[in-house]
């Protein structure tokens, strides 16, 4: 089969591998579609993931496709189902599992190598991560579970309530999830990015209020200015910047939340004001990942129809051409998602 092979730092090929063998509890998934993913990009750049990538290996983990081939002890799948697959499973049994937060599981099996024509499902992923996909959704929409399960629990992690207002801070498509979703909780939204295509996005997925930071400076200022000096209820922040963590805490009012959704780079170092979080009680989150309960509430809300790859997806090109859409991704930040058709 054809798939991509990430060797390194931005070095990557298309080139023909073997077709993954699969054991008895495994399936074998042709993919139809694979979607882009600002993490994949991160992985391309510095040429490897400490949890997930170790080169040389086939990357990739946004996917949706078809069932060819099911291991002897596989019951609940048959080839010709229409499948997606989570990008991981947790163990159940360790101290995080035990807990409900099976997003830090102590043994989290990752899965990658959706750039290619088939990809092995293990068996852990396919007893409890794995699910068919119904007849009126397509494959784009489904591969959009596994980031919009991710944002589905950094939004459910702030304790959201209808009626409130959030700031959501970075408008790429993660951004744009955490909007759209918002909506459907009956929030206010005010969304804040840098350029104008993005904050017209952010209009077109519900946003109340748009701040664009090219011409204001301080937008947590203007956030307090839209609340009547009090703040958002919640601040969320999908950049993965030291700066606009800080703008994030400044937002918001007392007794609120922040979600810092969006990671640094490595070896960051934030200085938040004590006095601040003290006196006005501010609740201060990070959200890692995603958890089996929320793969299935992402699957729902996009077979209902309330979030659509449309939305999220402006550009389609062959597996051939990957190094080309990850070299462009990497120089237009807070672009769309691309889909892959290997």
């Amino acid at each position: 089969m054809m798939a991509a092979v990430l060797y390194g730092k931005e070095h990557l090929q298309v080139e023909p591998v073997a077709v993954p063998n699969i054991e008895k509890g495994d399936i074998l998934v042709r993919v139809k579609v694979a979607l882009t993913c600002g993490t994949d990009v991160k992985v391309f750049r510095r040429g490897y993931h400490a949890r997930m990538i170790v080169p040389p290996a086939v990357f990739g983990h946004e996917l949706a496709g078809d069932v060819v081939r099911v291991g002897a002890d596989v019951t609940a799948f048959a080839a010709g189902q229409r499948v997606v697959a989570a990008n991981s499973a947790p163990c159940n049994e360790c101290y995080f599992c035990r807990r409900g937060l099976e997003n830090l599981c102590e043994d989290l099996l990752f899965n990658n190598g959706a750039y290619a024509e088939y990809i092995r499902i293990p068996s852990r992923i396919v007893e409890r991560n794995t699910y068919e996909i119904p007849a009126e959704v397509s494959y784009q929409d489904a591969a959009l579970v596994e980031p919009l399960a991710c944002v589905l629990r950094g939004l459910e992690e702030t304790g959201i309530r209808a009626g409130d207002t959030l700031g959501i801070i970075g408008l790429g498509p993660i951004g744009l999830m955490f909007v759209r979703l918002a909506k459907l909780y009956g929030a206010r939204v005010i969304a804040i990015g840098r350029r104008k295509t993005q904050l017209e996005r952010a209009q077109a997925a519900g946003a109340d209020e748009l701040i664009s930071t090219e011409h204001v400076s301080r937008p947590a200022e203007q956030v307090r200015r839209l609340t009547k000096g009090r703040g958002v209820d919640v601040a969320i922040e999908a950049v993965g910047n030291p700066e606009t963590w800080h703008w994030a805490v400044d937002m918001v009012r007392r007794g609120g939340t922040v979600n810092f959704f969006g990671g640094c780079p490595n070896e960051s170092k934030v200085s938040l004001d004590t006095s601040l979080l003290h006196y006005s009680e501010i609740t201060c989150k990070a959200s890692f990942h995603h958890t089996p309960s929320h793969i299935r509430k992402a699957l729902d809300i996009i077979c209902n129809g309330d979030i659509s790859a449309r939305d999220f997806v402006n550009r389609e090109e062959p597996l051939t051409n990957l190094l080309e859409v990850m070299r462009h991704l990497m120089s237009h930040n807070g672009h769309l998602k691309t889909a892959i058709f290997p």
